[in-house]
């Protein structure tokens, strides 16, 4: 059974860290493109970034580029998202997802809440 699992996720005031990990078992991932989506009260799910299997690009969306950071380790079939200079809105819940073509996302975890005080 494939499996993505989230962690790292919590309570956090304005300007603070966190990291979030996307943890996959089940299958090897490591010719998929990895990615961190997020979907605040209210509205649709949003792209938040990606990495392709080599960790030789990596794609931001304009509201969290500069602050967050996506990175991967396939050794341990694992990716991960530094969150740095956290904002209110940047409010939601945190899914990681895996797409073997870049475009469709085909695995899914179950989220991690991040919520951001101010």
């Amino acid at each position: 059974q494939v499996q993505l699992v989230e962690s790292g996720g919590g309570l956090v005031p304005a300007g603070g860290s966190l990291r979030l990990s996307c943890a996959a078992s089940g299958r090897t991932f490591t010719n998929y493109v990895m990615g961190w989506f997020r979907q605040a009260p209210g509205k649709a799910r949003e792209f938040v970034s990606s990495i392709n299997p080599g960790s030789s690009s990596t794609k931001y969306s304009g509201s969290v580029r500069g602050r967050f950071t996506i990175s991967r380790d396939n050794a341990k079939n694992t990716h991960y998202l530094q969150m740095n200079s956290l904002k209110p809105e940047d409010t939601a819940v945190y899914y990681c997802a895996a797409s073997a073509d870049g475009v469709a996302y085909l695995y899914w975890g179950q989220g991690t809440q991040v919520t951001v005080s101010s």
